[in-house]
């Protein structure tokens, strides 16, 4: 184990004593900041979807930004736009909230296809123009975008483009009941100010400076990824366009999905310790990639099918190495 995967250990159970009751989501966090990947996150309000992500600000060598997504939003309110300056009779950019490391783009879908196209850019190019000059964003850059699965009365549907420049899409349910009181307790302590009585990873942050989280990203990208298990997430990916479960489909997944299973398994085979990525860690991290990425046909969606259950269908079918 390296110094830097012993600080990503401490700061996954940190985050894990702060945002109570959502490892999934803590994971996938982690996954997405590891694999320069964007999260896509689906739950109704008030289940820590923005406190996670100010909580890894918080640990992170970096700024973070949130932006309420809102039917009157112009592409120039996330971008920025060009000030003409009386003194120098001349334009000066001034950047949009766009210019931060890690972004909350909240309730995603309220915004209009002009806005989604300018996130689109930064998402997949992390760049964003301005008339006839490109500026460069951030680096590291994530854009973590949150939609509400309840309220759709003045909502837009996401393209299909902008979905699949998302790593993961992870859906998050209500905590326990346990949990929640945890939650009451903890929340209550920062209130007063006194973390006391919590477990000792939350009374001190780990913090993660961008030298580490580069060392980390090195590291996932050197992970021993043997023949058989690249053409068994060949094999999955291929199944989605083609054989049974495909027939249930509308379209199936692009390379895209296979590059993102790929870097999804190596981080999760990272914060799990290995060297080596196996069917395991492919098999954790299947749903999250393909979940936003999968299209049901109409007949299969009248009949009670999910995207969930055609990928455990698929994960059925393949055999595993």
């Amino acid at each position: 184990m390296t110094n830097t995967h012993a600080l990503f250990t401490e700061l996954r159970g940190y985050l894990g004593h702060r945002i109570i009751g959502q490892d999934a989501l803590v994971d996938c966090l982690l996954i997405a900041l590891l694999s320069r990947g964007h999260l896509l996150v689906e739950g109704v309000p008030g289940l820590a979807k923005t406190r996670a992500i100010r909580v890894l600000a918080d640990v992170l060598e970096g700024d973070f930004q949130r932006i309420q997504f809102t039917p009157d939003l112009l592409p120039a309110d996330l971008t920025g736009t060009e000030i003409y300056r009386n003194q120098t009779g001349s334009f000066e950019f001034k950047a949009g909230p766009l210019f931060h490391n890690l972004v909350l783009a909240d309730e995603i879908n309220r915004a209009p296809a002009k806005v989604q196209s300018a996130l689109l850019e930064a998402m997949s190019e992390s760049e964003i123009s301005v008339g006839d000059v490109t500026y460069r964003l951030p680096t590291p850059f994530m854009v973590m975008a949150t939609r509400n699965p309840l309220e759709q009365a003045g909502t837009y549907a996401l393209p299909e483009a902008q979905l699949d420049r998302f790593l993961l899409h992870v859906p998050v349910d209500y905590p326990s009941a346990e949990n929640e009181l945890h939650i009451l307790d903890l929340v209550r302590a920062e209130e007063r100010g006194d973390l006391l009585g919590q477990p000792a990873q939350a009374q001190a942050a780990p913090m993660v400076s961008l030298a580490a989280l580069d060392e980390a990203r090195s590291e996932v990208l050197h992970l021993t990824l043997s023949k058989n298990l690249k053409r068994y997430m060949v094999s999955l990916v291929v199944a989605t366009r083609e054989g049974e479960a495909a027939s249930s489909l509308a379209y199936g997944c692009s390379p895209r999905a296979t590059l993102a299973l790929d870097i999804a398994s190596r981080a999760s085979a990272w914060l799990a310790g290995r060297d080596y990525v196996s069917p395991a860690d492919v098999q954790a991290v299947v749903h999250n990639v393909f979940r936003h990425r999968l299209v049901l046909e109409f007949e299969a969606e009248d009949a009670g099918l999910n995207v969930d259950r055609v990928v455990d269908a698929i994960l059925d079918q393949v055999a595993v190495p």
